[in-house]
């Protein structure tokens, strides 16, 4: 990157220039985070020069409140730069999302504590990595059901956590983990602790060797932690989870969703429009299928735009949609939604591209881009989802 664009980064607290914003970022994934992703995809290693970019931009604090020195982005501009990176590298972009789900959190429900001010501070003025652990060995994927308990002991905290996967565990600052809120408290009554890294031992119980999304670094770990009680968020789990968790982690998936489909096909359109310059007088045949696939594309987006303006209404508002299962399915349905409409873009540009997308040695190729999409409906897994919503649907009652 050049020093000359890095001077445009806004101070800590100024107003910004959402445009100039995005344009800063596509110039860094064109010339820090694209070169990079192959070798962070081959290598299952942390993009580290591209977190080294966007701190240096000053973007991990881009939910933060400007009172609190960060830029504050509004949910839909997070969605943005989400799409934007995800053109670039998914495993990024996808660090990237997964860190604003956790400063929503505390951003959402951390303001009543002194404690969590602060660290929203800290969090702008150092650029912390936030990561999460709401997933746990023996209840099966359920984020909200915890074995793990908080034991506070006069104003400190103990926990120790079997997680399956905490992405980029070992390159965090803190992260986010769900327990019971004390050992005697049945596994839905949650809250949600800050584990700084100078207080976390992490014991590896797993590699991370996948198809997809490889640079998020994402083993399994036992984590054991010792802090002060004023590092648990105020707020139930339940709470952070309706109103913050879940419909902001499946829109910042989604984003990115949009951006990996959206470069996928973008190289399906190179390549038509170089088929195109060999037979001037006819459009080639596979134009037809790039309309069918931005047509795809454009749904997938319409689909994230509706349930973001969803979102933006029920913050807002007084919180009782949170309450609401018709809510809870229409974020479920996004997830559903772009995971698939996602694989679908990137197959129709692999038909289009043909031999050019299938080779790993062509500039065109779309290994990287197929390999990350299967991994959409597995987070969070689709059959998981479509129980849930089937679940709520029962007991469902619209007006």
């Amino acid at each position: 990157m050049n020093g000359a664009r890095l001077a445009l980064a806004p101070a800590p607290g100024e107003a910004h220039d959402f445009a100039a914003l995005v344009e800063r970022l596509h110039a860094i994934g064109r010339e820090v985070i694209a070169p990079a992703a192959a070798e962070v995809d081959r290598d299952a290693r942390f993009a580290s020069e591209a977190l080294a970019a966007l701190k240096q931009e000053r973007l991990l604090s881009a939910y933060v409140p400007v009172e609190f020195g960060g830029m504050g982005l509004d949910v839909t501009q997070v969605s943005r730069l989400c799409e934007a990176l995800g053109q670039y590298c998914a495993s990024t972009a996808m660090i990237f999302a997964m860190h604003q789900i956790q400063a929503a959190c505390i951003v959402h429900h951390g303001g009543s504590s002194a404690f969590f001010r602060d660290y929203m501070r800290e969090m702008a003025a150092k650029q912390n990595l936030l990561a999460s652990a709401t997933t746990e060995l023996g209840v099966g994927g359920d984020v909200r059901s915890s074995l793990c308990a908080a034991k506070v002991v006069d104003d400190h905290f103990i926990l120790e956590k079997q997680a399956p996967v905490i992405s980029y565990g070992e390159q965090a600052d803190a992260i986010l983990v769900t327990c019971r809120r004390a050992e005697d408290a049945p596994k839905s009554d949650q809250v949600l602790v800050l584990v700084r890294k100078e207080d976390a031992i992490l014991r590896r119980l797993s590699e991370w060797d996948t198809l997809g999304f490889r640079g998020t670094c994402s083993p399994g770990f036992e984590l054991k932690s010792i802090g002060r009680a004023e590092q648990i968020l105020p707020e139930p789990y339940a709470a952070i989870h309706a109103r913050t968790q879940h419909p902001f982690a499946h829109i910042v998936w989604a984003s990115l969703w949009a951006g990996l489909a959206a470069d996928a096909l973008q190289r399906a359109r190179q390549f038509v429009r170089a088929e195109a310059r060999k037979t001037p007088d006819a459009t080639p045949i596979n134009a037809t299928r790039l309309a069918e696939a931005d047509v795809v594309l454009n749904t997938l987006r319409c689909t994230l735009r509706d349930t973001l303006e969803d979102y933006q209404r029920a913050l807002q508002g007084d919180g009782e949609a949170f309450a609401s299962f018709g809510f809870a399915i229409r974020v479920n349905n996004l997830k559903l939604t772009a995971s698939a409409l996602l694989l679908d873009v990137v197959m129709r540009a692999m038909m289009i591209l043909g031999i050019s997308g299938y080779r790993n040695d062509s500039k065109l190729t779309l290994g990287r881009h197929l390999r990350d999409a299967i991994g959409a409906g597995l987070m969070v897994n689709n059959d998981r989802i479509l129980g849930q919503n089937a679940t709520m649907h029962v007991a469902l009652r619209e007006a």
